[in-house]
This record gives structure tokens, C-alpha cells and sequence, in this order.
């Protein structure tokens, strides 16, 4: 017979689950954000653009590139050929397609004080969701403004298509 290991006792496979449920326990224990976010604070980073994007932040327009940082109040803008993919700090995702404009225009991420907000204006194009946190935590927080309706979520993802207003 062999030598008798600590793995082929379990007590490696008890060393991992033991650090990894520490590991998690820190992670949940200190989230990524906290609070309410202003305009000015980090609350998302674009994780894919592609042709004509950019975010508006104050008077200066930026390029949607990967990694860029997205802040209460910046508005998210595709030309006819752009498209644009967000992650926020809950985890919700957003899809912007072509030819779209939306606003952030509130966000607060709160799980130890059991509050939450996100709050879009689209007023033109496409948008895809796909909740976070706050869609499953809460999902009254979570509102989608358009110039005609306003659209509150009940589920985890809905797609909306804002076009030309029409006269009637």
C-alpha cells in the first residue's frame, strides 16, 4: 500500500472549499459599490463597442471604447452603424443598437441600506436589458423612460424600440 496523502484524505479538497468560502465571504461582505451614485461616480464600464459610439459626460463627447468608465448623467449615443454594450455595477447589462440615444440618469446600488434606482431616458433606437441586482432585488427601482410610456420591469430582460414620433 501507498503512502496516505492529505489529498486522498479530502483534506485538500476541504483547504480549497474553506478558502474559497472565505473568498466569497469578503466579496460579499464588501461590495463594489455602495450608496448613492452622482453624477461624477462610477457606475459601469462599456464592455464592447462597434462602428460610430460615444458617451456625452458634460460638454465633452468621448469614444465608447472598452474599459471606459460610465457615470451618472452620460449619455450613450450610436450612429448608423454603432452599437454598444454596458455592464453596471449590479451586473445588469445593457444593449444599445444603432442609431440610439439614452441617458443614465440615476443609479444607486445599495444592498446594506436596501436601497436601489436605475433609472434611463431612451429617446431614440434600440435598447436591450438584461437585469442585475437591482432587477432581481428590487425590481420596482428599475424604470425605462421613453417619449411615449414608461417601462418598469417584471422579469429579467425586454428589448425596446423607440422610433420617430409620429403625428397623428
Amino acid at each position: 500500500m501507498g503512502k496516505e496523502t492529505r489529498e486522498s484524505r479530502g483534506e485538500g479538497n476541504e483547504m480549497k472549499n474553506t478558502v474559497t468560502t472565505v473568498l466569497l465571504l469578503g466579496v460579499l461582505c464588501f461590495p463594489p459599490v455602495a450608496g448613492t451614485a452622482v453624477a461624477g461616480e462610477t457606475i459601469g464600464v462599456v464592455r464592447s463597442a462597434t462602428g460610430d459610439a460615444t458617451v456625452t459626460r458634460g460638454e465633452t463627447s468621448l469614444p465608447a471604447d472598452p474599459g471606459l468608465k460610465i457615470m451618472v448623467g452620460d449619455t450613450l449615443v450610436t450612429g448608423r452603424d454603432g452599437s454598444l454594450g454596458v455592464i453596471l455595477h449590479d451586473d445588469s447589462t445593457l444593449s444599445i443598437g444603432p442609431g440610439s440615444r439614452l441617458v443614465l440618469r440615476s443609479f444607486r446600488f445599495s444592498p446594506s441600506e436596501g436601497k436601489f434606482a436605475l433609472v434611463t431616458q431612451i429617446s431614440r433606437g434600440t435598447m436591450a436589458y438584461l437585469s442585475g441586482l437591482i432587477g432581481k432585488l428590487a425590481p420596482e427601482a428599475a424604470r425605462f423612460e421613453t417619449p411615449s410610456a414608461t417601462i418598469g420591469i417584471r422579469g429579467t430582460r425586454f428589448a425596446v424600440n423607440v422610433g420617430e414620433p409620429s403625428s397623428r
